[in-house]
């Protein structure tokens, strides 16, 4: 371990091989941190964290603390963090607001600088969150998902694998997989294509998906009846499967 002789550790935290700590840095008591993980000056991990093993925390994080949730009661609930993760500069991350439950950040993950993760949080793996972006409590990102700076996320919210949401949108209803979204009311402008390019997806499924866009966002039916459609006429896939899967099991309704 490389611990600066400023650093305050809690002796109730658990430190792993091979960490690496910076100047000024706080970790409170009942924190984990995995092997090989780097943390910069003036950090401060609050108790119940766990990051796991090759992260990157840079200078000025908060992760941990207490939700901003007024009918909080100050019960145990956590952050995790898993391996690999990027967490730059003045990142903030909250614990849940119910107890024993997590706010959770995946494996490969990059928070940019100024963003806020708020309480019960679940972040994917391969999620990237670009600077100065807000999503609030209970939102769900999953895997591969892209959201650029400046944007802000209304709580319960959910985001599609491998979609991706414009600088400086508004998202109130839930993003579709694969989608790209923009604008202060988010609408669709077509598919993630990029994404799923560098993601291998085989072009014959893309094909598939824009078939599924034009039922859903480019027709004059509404969302169960571009359903029915794609479930009649698009070939059966993971990826289709997942789309209309995420669609049905939307609460707020889909960006539209």
């Amino acid at each position: 371990m490389n611990i600066h002789q400023t650093a305050i550790i809690h002796p109730k935290a658990e430190i792993g091989e091979n960490v690496k700590i910076g100047p000024y840095t706080i970790i409170e008591e009942e924190v984990f941190i995995g092997n090989n993980t780097e943390i910069s000056s003036n950090v401060l991990i609050e108790k119940w964290t766990s990051i796991g093993k090759d992260c990157e925390i840079s200078s000025g994080a908060k992760i941990g603390g207490k939700p901003q949730d007024q009918k909080f009661k100050d019960k145990r609930s956590f952050v995790k963090i898993g391996d690999n993760a990027k967490i730059r500069e003045f990142v903030t991350i909250h614990r849940s607001s119910e107890e024993d439950k997590s706010t959770i950040i995946g494996s490969n993950a990059m928070i940019m600088a100024y963003s806020h993760i708020a309480h019960d949080c679940k972040v994917g793996d391969h999620v990237v969150v670009t600077n100065y972006t807000g999503i609030s409590g209970y939102v769900e990102v999953e895997e591969w998902a892209i959201i650029s700076g400046f944007v802000g996320i209304h709580q319960f919210c959910r985001i599609g694998k491998l979609a991706m949401i414009s600088g400086f949108s508004g998202v109130s209803k839930d993003v579709p997989p694969f989608v790209t979204v923009r604008g202060v009311t988010t609408k669709p402008f077509g598919l993630n294509i990029v994404g799923l390019k560098r993601n291998n997806i085989p072009e014959e499924i893309i094909n598939s998906l824009k078939t599924a866009y034009r039922f859903l966002f480019q027709s004059k039916l509404n969302v169960s009846q571009a359903l029915e459609q794609i479930k009649k006429e698009i070939p059966k896939s993971k990826e289709i499967d997942h789309l209309v899967n995420f669609i049905e099991n939307s609460k707020r309704g889909i960006c539209k």
